[in-house]
């Protein structure tokens, strides 16, 4: 009489352990399908723009290339092997602090303008928006990378360069930062001059310059015709890099790029060392008279975009480190691999372990 409910209650077992699998299956889904919803690899409507970006990058680097040896002495095959025309000598007049060789080619990748235009999208700018870039001779070849995803993406530039540079970076006194930006100008990446232009260096007047050095540079920028910023005091400095900005802009400024470590851009307090490479939209503020630009854009909500600390910005993109030779810009970019490693991923993979210890409780 006692063998037809154990029958029942195996079946019963059985039933429930289906449901359980089933339930294990749904919860496993759905949390695939919330961490591709966070991916910003899924947002491959952008993909086709940042590889057009590397193509431009690419087709820049190809004009820099070709100039260069005109403008100045023939490239060095010792420390610029993929003859990119964006590495200069390790000393010169030009030079401000010492910089690793390999950190510069890195940044000569023509995926690098790839990424600036993935990390533009990630900050909210799209077509016919204003950025900001604030340029350091140190990378050059990120504002060649700035350039040339303003243009795959139809935004307007808006530059402020600073001709002082580290080892390796625009430091051929023949062919300075402003040389490149020429050469980006006649070569159809960027229509427009820049906002202006400091010597960059010590407070950003180019105290540590030799007094020739300075001459020249100081004769030249106010041959070209640019704006020209002289002001040792960095509150002033700030205010009016910023009123330069806003009275070039078109609308509002939607994003801040900073490349390099410029006086005037970074500032002289040390929350700068703590800024992660990348986009940042919150930041620990400064006080007012310590901010560069950049933390001054982001007290007025500004996205900042940091182009510094290269081995983080490569290994948290997945670029690589000093290539050799020189990668071709990729037909279909994504940068959004290493976003899982965020908050919201950590959220989701908690929450997942959770729903399956419900559903299939430990014994």
């Amino acid at each position: 009489m006692e063998l037809f409910p154990m029958r029942n209650l195996k079946l019963t077992d059985r039933n429930c352990r289906g449901w359980r699998i089933v339930g294990s299956g749904i919860v496993s889904l759905a949390a695939l399908l919330v961490l591709q919803l966070l991916n910003p690899s899924s947002a491959s409507q952008y993909s086709e723009v940042m590889a057009r970006a590397g193509g431009i990058m690419e087709g820049a680097i190809s004009a820099i290339r070709n100039h260069r040896p005109v403008a100045s002495a023939a490239l060095d095959l010792n420390i610029d092997p993929n003859q990119t025309g964006l590495i200069g000598p390790e000393y010169s007049p030009l030079m401000t602090t010492l910089g690793q060789l390999e950190a510069k080619r890195s940044t000569t990748n023509p995926n690098m303008a790839g990424l600036i235009a993935h990390l533009l999208y990630q900050a909210g700018v799209r077509a016919g928006d204003t950025i900001a870039i604030g340029s350091s001779g140190s990378f050059p070849a990120f504002l060649v990378a700035s350039l040339a995803a303003v243009k795959a993406m139809d935004v307007y530039p808006v530059c402020i360069l600073s001709l002082g540079a580290s080892s390796f970076g625009a430091t051929d006194s023949e062919f300075d930062l402003l040389d490149i930006y020429a050469v980006m100008q006649r070569s159809g990446v960027c229509g427009y001059p820049p906002a202006a232009v400091s010597l960059g260096g010590e407070k950003d007047i180019g105290e540590d310059f030799e007094p020739e050095a300075r001459e020249r540079l100081i004769r030249k920028i106010r041959n070209e015709d640019i704006p020209f910023i002289y002001e040792p005091d960095l509150a002033r400095n700030v205010d009016n890099r910023i009123a330069i900005y806003e009275r070039n802009a078109r609308g509002r400024i939607a994003a801040f790029v900073n490349s390099g470590g410029g006086y005037a851009n970074l500032g002289t307090s040390p929350l700068a060392l703590k800024l992660r490479p990348g986009l940042n939209t919150r930041m620990v503020l400064p006080p007012k008279e310590a901010r560069g630009v950049l933390f001054e854009m982001a007290a007025r909500a500004t996205p900042v975009i940091h182009l510094l600390y290269i081995k983080g910005l490569t290994q948290r993109f997945g670029l690589p480190w000093d290539p050799i030779p020189l990668p071709h810009a990729v037909e279909r970019a994504e940068f959004g691999g290493t976003r899982f490693l965020g908050l919201r991923f950590w959220l989701v993979c908690i929450s997942y372990f959770v729903s399956l210890c419900v559903i299939v409780p430990l014994k």
